[in-house]
């Protein structure tokens, strides 16, 4: 067994722990992060597999945005788990069902993957193999594929505006001050000098009494 065989079992049993204690943990805090060693292990996987563009957008797009806001998301909430725990068995038999029929769709896409393939697309596979996969998977995106990559990236700046935008809602709870009403002000109107009468008459200056000559200064 060599090294590379030797890696890729071991990320492979991590891989698996790490996804059955994400079904079995109880606090969702530690299965959020125990998805998050999940991807490592599927990333290191893929890097193995000479698949290294996968690899590092599985740990920048999964690891660094999805998870992270997730966790965050699951560590702000407060959220009842016993209200969640509640009709688990009850949901059980239709959610046993559909891993079942995920775990069959999922073997016949490996066993036709794996399968016989002719002469020509053997030699296809090894001439493309020379080439790198990161390079190759960037002369089909915008070679082949630009016009899918253009829409998806129109959708996904839909998407982030529409989420801006339900941000923005005014709240009672908060100050909302608009920006046109700013720029529109006038120096007049940010400050106004008025004359107020006074509260309270001025009392009258003391007059200080005068000196009776002495005898002493007389002489």
């Amino acid at each position: 067994m060599d090294v590379k065989t030797a890696l890729f079992y071991a990320f492979s049993a991590v891989l698996l722990f790490a996804g059955f204690r994400v079904i079995t943990a109880r606090n969702p805090v530690h299965a959020a992060l125990y998805l998050v060693l999940a991807f490592f292990q599927a990333a290191m996987i893929w890097m193995l597999l000479k698949a290294e563009f996968l690899s590092i957008t599985l740990v920048l797009v999964y690891v660094g945005a999805v998870m992270v806001l997730f966790l965050f998301v699951v560590m702000m909430l407060d959220i009842d788990m016993d209200s969640v725990r509640t009709g688990f068995w009850k949901h059980f038999p239709l959610a046993a069902g559909m891993a079942v029929l995920i775990a069959l769709e999922m073997a016949a896409v490996l066993l036709k993957g794996f399968g016989l393939r002719d002469e020509p697309q053997a030699v296809a596979d090894a001439s493309a193999a020379q080439v790198s996969n990161t390079q190759a998977l960037g002369q089909l995106l915008y070679t082949e594929y630009v016009y899918p990559l253009e829409v998806a990236a129109a959708i996904l700046l839909v998407a982030m505006i529409a989420a801006i935008a339900l941000t923005l809602r005014q709240r009672k709870d908060s100050k909302f001050v608009s920006p046109s009403d700013q720029v529109r002000v006038k120096s007049k109107d940010r400050l106004s000098v008025l004359k107020m009468a006074a509260t309270q008459v001025a009392p009258a200056p003391a007059v200080a009494p005068a000196t009776q000559p002495t005898p002493e200064s007389k002489a």
